[in-house]
């Protein structure tokens, strides 16, 4: 596997991992950021609770934010297309026209 090697600090924990290209290595590099920003609040608000269900949090939070994202952009496409329906049809309306 080619690529950058990078050490990502997550809860606490080094990771040695490889980041494909300079994009990949800035989209990991904030995601571990927001994974310990969430784990700091969680570890705010929750301390009782342990680490693992802490980190379940974070990923039940993350992985909802993911479907709202993907139900956003499916809706937009959705509207996209039916923008592109309308304006074919105008166009072929003014081409009949002609």
């Amino acid at each position: 596997m080619e690529g950058q090697s990078i050490t990502l600090k997550i809860a606490g924990k080094e990771y040695s991992l490889k980041a494909q290209s300079p994009e990949d290595e800035q989209l990991m590099r904030l995601a571990a950021g927001d994974v310990n920003s969430m784990l700091s609040y969680y570890n705010a608000n929750y301390p009782n609770q342990e680490d693992m269900d802490k980190l379940a949090f974070v990923t039940l939070t993350q992985a909802m934010s993911k479907i709202r994202e993907q139900r956003s952009a499916a809706k937009l496409a959705s509207e996209l297309d039916a923008l592109d329906d309308k304006l074919g049809a105008y166009l072929a309306g003014i081409e009949k026209n002609r």
